[in-house]
């Protein structure tokens, strides 16, 4: 069996090293109620993986730059912030990363999160200390499904798209990989079907299950 093609490995936080795509949603839900506009659990859950620029419109039709948008951001993150030590990394995580990072990959977080939002996640996924740098929502000037952050991520990391490998866990992370010219591994940890997640070249059902099968997976090395 041939060895894996990539050099670089660009990775999703949540959903993916940690389980908080119900938290986000949760915030979101709650942040729109509190400013007076009743938005469903699962319809913003369908969302999480957008950033905030797109979720924002998508589900209420408020643009993140308006003064309400603003207000619902704000409240968010607080909800968000406050609720940051109940969340849990998936089993491995961090053990995924320290073993991708042993065999020689560049590691490069790609997340839609705020830049601080994502160096907590990362620490509690295990992760902070082992990756080569971090993009955010911060770093793009529009967030996934468009390939700013996996554009930015790509720079971080110093190589070609076809280099790289995104790894995510929603259709979002997919297409933003796509349109960078990035392939994608997938894992089912974020409450997506398989079905939502074609066009992965593998899929997975989380950091344990990569792990376990690494060396029959694209990364094998």
């Amino acid at each position: 069996m041939t060895a894996s093609l990539f050099s670089a490995v660009l990775l999703d936080v949540d959903g993916t090293l940690v389980d908080s795509n119900d938290a986000h949603a949760e915030a979101w839900r709650q942040a729109f109620s509190d400013n007076g506009i009743d938005v469903s659990f699962a319809a913003v859950r369908r969302c999480i993986g957008m950033g905030g620029d797109k979720l924002l419109p998508e589900v209420s039709g408020i643009e993140e730059s308006s003064p309400t948008g603003q207000k619902i951001g704000d409240r968010r993150a607080a909800i968000f912030k406050q609720g940051l030590p109940t969340i849990r990394a998936f089993r491995d995580a961090g053990k995924l990363v320290e073993t991708l990072k042993g065999r020689g990959f560049t590691l490069v977080a790609a997340s839609s999160a705020k830049e601080d939002e994502l160096h907590p996640l990362l620490e509690t996924a295990g992760a902070r200390d082992l990756i080569h740098g971090a993009t955010s929502s911060d770093d793009a000037e529009e967030s996934k499904p468009e390939p700013d952050i996996v554009h930015a991520a790509l720079g971080h990391a110093k190589v070609s798209a076809a280099q790289a490998v995104m790894i995510g866990d929603t259709p979002y992370d997919i297409e933003a990989a796509r349109r960078a010219g990035v392939k994608t591994i997938a894992f089912r940890s974020g409450g997506w079907s398989d079905a939502d997640l074609a066009g992965a070249i593998a899929i997975y059902d989380g950091p344990w299950d990569l792990l376990a099968r690494l060396d029959d997976s694209p990364l094998r090395k």
